[in-house]
């Protein structure tokens, strides 16, 4: 049975305009695939591990050809746990506000917490590294509320896209649908551009 594993980087429930148009695409996605299972991960329900110290070591001792130990065990054992469910799913929905430019912290965390080497990611010394994360599809929903195409730097910067997107393509995700709502406040035609957003969601769903 295929799985559509939805990530959401926002903390702000109701009031996420990302997860406003997430709900309007899976709204979409449901009706069209009801045989399908959605499966709903919030990033900020306390369940990503931290990556430490220990989680750091254990890294360079997988790199290094080693098998890690003690603290370190435990907390790749962790990683491997967080990449599972991650894997587990056969598409993706992803939920990404825009921070200071960037992509939220919590996000970030749970990147640097799956990347790990036969997991996300393998490495040649001659060849480089190569995206383990195949035969998959993602829909990212992206959402800033000042910056937008156009716009002076005044308004800001996007390393929220490029920086998200190229993680997908170097862990082998190809095929990408992003939706985008951006800005979604520091504008005078807000809701005329939140409508365009929802549509362009609904059909992205319908694409999916």
């Amino acid at each position: 049975m295929t799985t559509l594993l939805h990530i959401s980087a926002s903390p702000r429930g109701e009031r996420s305009e990302s997860l406003g148009l997430a709900g309007h695409f899976l709204a979409a996605y449901r009706e069209l695939h009801p045989d399908e299972t959605v499966v709903e991960w919030d990033l900020w329900d306390g369940s990503l591990p931290a990556f430490g110290p220990p989680a750091a070591a254990a890294k360079m001792d997988v790199f290094a050809g080693r098998t890690p130990s003690g603290e370190g065990a435990a907390a790749w054992a962790a990683a491997r746990e967080t990449f599972e469910r991650f894997a587990a799913a056969d598409k993706y929905l992803f939920s990404v506000p825009m921070w200071n430019a960037g992509v939220p912290y919590i996000l970030k965390q749970f990147i640097d917490v799956v990347s790990q080497p036969g997991m996300v990611f393998g490495f040649d010394p001659a060849a480089g590294y190569s995206g383990l994360v195949t035969g998959r599809k993602a829909a990212v929903i992206y959402t800033s509320a000042v910056y937008g195409e156009g716009r002076g730097p005044s308004f800001g910067a996007d390393f929220q896209l490029p920086y998200f997107e190229n993680w997908l393509r170097w862990a082998g995700i190809e095929d990408i649908t992003p939706v985008t709502f951006r800005p979604n406040l520091a504008t005078t035609d807000a809701e005329a551009r939140r409508d365009r957003a929802t549509a362009d969601a609904v059909e992205a769903a319908k694409r999916f």
